[in-house]
């Protein structure tokens, strides 16, 4: 999270009622101005079977993207996220633009850091679901050699 991939890619997998309640909670609302409004278009998802063989097309998927610059200061921020809320976009952009800034530790401490907190729970509720679900087979030695 302390790079700008782990920022970005930290408010893209956000839910969106998350990131919108500590976006508020956060208090700013930066003037700018839009590069590019967010828009709604698809992407070519791509796969690895096993993580290392040819890649395949999986499939498409909807995404939102747009670009902004602040007002003060000129720092461009950006947004893709998957789904097709306009709103998220334009938070995830503002906070990639305001982590450009003197502002940045104020984003980290007050969106950025809570979000990875809940996606590491989140993470680990589904982690422990499955654990449940998991089946050890072993083989009982039958005494013949």
């Amino acid at each position: 999270m302390d790079t700008r991939q782990g920022w970005m890619g930290l408010v893209a997998k956000a839910p969106a009622e998350a990131l919108a309640r500590h976006w508020a909670a956060l208090g700013v609302s930066p003037e700018f101005t839009w590069l590019r409004p967010p828009e709604v278009g698809g992407a070519m998802v791509r796969g690895r079977m096993g993580g290392t063989g040819a890649a395949f097309n999986i499939g498409e998927m909807t995404i939102t993207r747009c670009a902004l610059k602040l007002t003060k200061g000129g720092a461009i921020g950006h947004a893709h996220v998957q789904g097709r809320d306009k709103a998220k976009a334009e938070q995830a952009a503002l906070v990639d633009a305001l982590m450009q800034t003197d502002l940045a530790d104020t984003v980290r401490t007050a969106v950025l850091v809570p979000l990875a907190d809940e996606l590491a729970v989140a993470s680990a509720a589904r982690a422990a679901k499955a654990a449940a679900t998991k089946v050890d087979f072993f083989t009982m030695v039958r005494g013949e050699d």
